[in-house]
């Protein structure tokens, strides 16, 4: 066989993984198949749609938060800036996470993965130290580093999608059994949704568990242990918040579940003022809206216009045209996101790229549900648009990580389904019997005429 020349080899290079550097091979999980993985170029229409929704995204925040920035006796554009430096830090971010230096299987390393768990878990703890912590309406959710403050429950739900992601990718074939395909998951979803409670943050547990279940019925679970466990973490998750609601620690969601039914009660103006301004600031948009920077419930009217009620101010100066495309954008963001996840070259591709899609695709689902009043006020950002930079560079280093997996992804067409695979073991098989008994009876021809 004649050796390949320099020019082949190079090439030959650049169809395998990249990360050919010893640091990088030394993170790497040991497989077989990974000296295999073509390496292309990152999904192209899944780039747009982001790019289109953090555009859209702050540029709304801005026309959302001047009126409260002269408010706060600081610049008219302040908020802006801010959440325009941290957009352009958290593309910086993306797009190397996104690059061919960088190879998501090196998220499944131990000491990545769990290190990364273990941490989180350690930050969920220290927001309760009184010196680091930082305490917002009796929550203690943020951790302040003085530069900047951020919430480790953002950080936790990455953690946990890479966690899971792992270890169902790892024992795929035992997910049919409740010791392995259920009570790890359910004792770690215990864990973590217990740190989140204790910081009096329900819309992050809400939104851990959804994503904890949704992985689980991706993962392979089996049905008859899933779908008694999801009725019976209900009913327990609902008792739960009954018992810290009476002992006093959630007694503000009487006046949530109040505000949601009866939002238009005169005596119930004060605690439902939020959300009855954000139905007036929808209402207000009609069809196509007062015109950008045209609304009027957004100058102190509605509190948190720039953060989890932006949505309001879309409606209200691009009125159902413009809530229409912003929900056209986040569907087209799922499905696309999914696409990448099913022509994933693994397992734990497939579940880390659907475990990312589903967090964002949930918070904008709940963020929506909350602003128009279709659910209780949960406080729940929208990504890409809610102003706030450590959750938005976070969204968009998860969504860098969904494109490095799209970088890998195997096309449907070249996919071959159990049935094609069977039938062409069974084909390789036939042939190779034939083989073998087309053999034998020349050998037995040759002995009959040698005697």
């Amino acid at each position: 066989m004649p050796e390949k020349s320099k020019k082949q080899k190079r090439a030959d290079k650049k169809a395998f993984l990249p990360n050919n550097k010893a640091f990088f091979k030394g993170l790497m999980p040991r497989s077989e198949y990974l000296s295999k993985i073509r390496i292309g170029e990152i999904d192209i229409p899944f780039m747009i749609i982001i790019l289109v929704l953090l555009v859209f995204g702050v540029i709304m925040m801005y026309s959302a938060s001047y009126a409260w920035a002269i408010k706060d006796n600081v610049a008219p554009d302040y908020y802006f800036k801010h959440q325009l430096v941290m957009a352009v830090a958290g593309l910086a971010i993306m797009m190397v996470i996104a690059s061919k230096r960088f190879d998501y299987h090196i998220l499944r390393n131990p000491a990545i993965n769990l290190g990364f768990f273990v941490l989180c878990v350690i930050l969920m703890l220290v927001v309760h130290i009184p010196e680091v912590g930082l305490s917002t309406a009796e929550a203690n959710r943020w951790i302040n580093l003085r530069v900047f403050s951020f919430q480790p429950s953002e950080l936790m739900k990455l953690a946990l999608i890479m966690l899971y992601a792992n270890m169902m990718s790892a024992n795929h074939s035992k997910m049919n059994s409740l010791k392995y395909g259920v009570m790890p998951y359910l004792g770690i979803l215990v864990l973590v949704a217990g740190l989140t409670l204790a910081q009096r943050h329900l819309s992050a547990t809400i939104i851990i568990c959804a994503i904890a279940i949704a992985m689980l019925f991706l993962g392979g679970c089996n049905l008859k242990y899933f779908v008694p466990m999801c009725i019976a973490g209900l009913a327990g998750f609902a008792l739960l918040v009954f018992i810290l609601y009476q002992s006093g620690k959630f007694d503000y969601l009487n006046e949530r579940i109040i505000s949601w039914l009866f939002t238009f009660e005169p005596e119930n103006k004060q605690i439902a003022w939020q959300t009855r301004n954000s139905l007036i600031a929808i209402g207000s948009g009609n069809v196509f809206g007062l015109g950008l920077g045209n609304s009027r419930q957004k100058f102190l009217y509605l509190p948190e216009s720039k953060n989890d009620f932006v949505f309001s101010i879309v409606c209200e100066e691009l009125g159902f045209f413009g809530a229409a495309v912003v929900i056209i954008l986040f569907l087209m963001l799922i499905f696309r996101g999914f696409s990448i996840a099913g022509n994933a070259p693994d397992k734990f591709g497939m579940l880390l790229a659907s475990g990312l899609v589903i967090q964002i695709g949930l918070q904008a689902m709940l963020n929506i549900a909350v602003v128009t009043n279709t659910i209780p006020n949960t406080g729940i950002s929208l990504p890409f648009f809610s102003y706030g930079g450590s959750a938005l560079i976070m969204q968009l280093a998860q969504m860098g990580i969904v494109l490095n997996i799209s970088r890998q992804s195997i096309p449907s067409k070249e996919r071959p389904d159990a049935d094609d695979a069977a039938a062409e073991l069974e084909r390789k098989q036939v042939a190779e019997a034939k083989k073998t008994l087309g053999a034998n009876a020349k050998v037995r021809r040759v002995n009959k005429g040698g005697r």
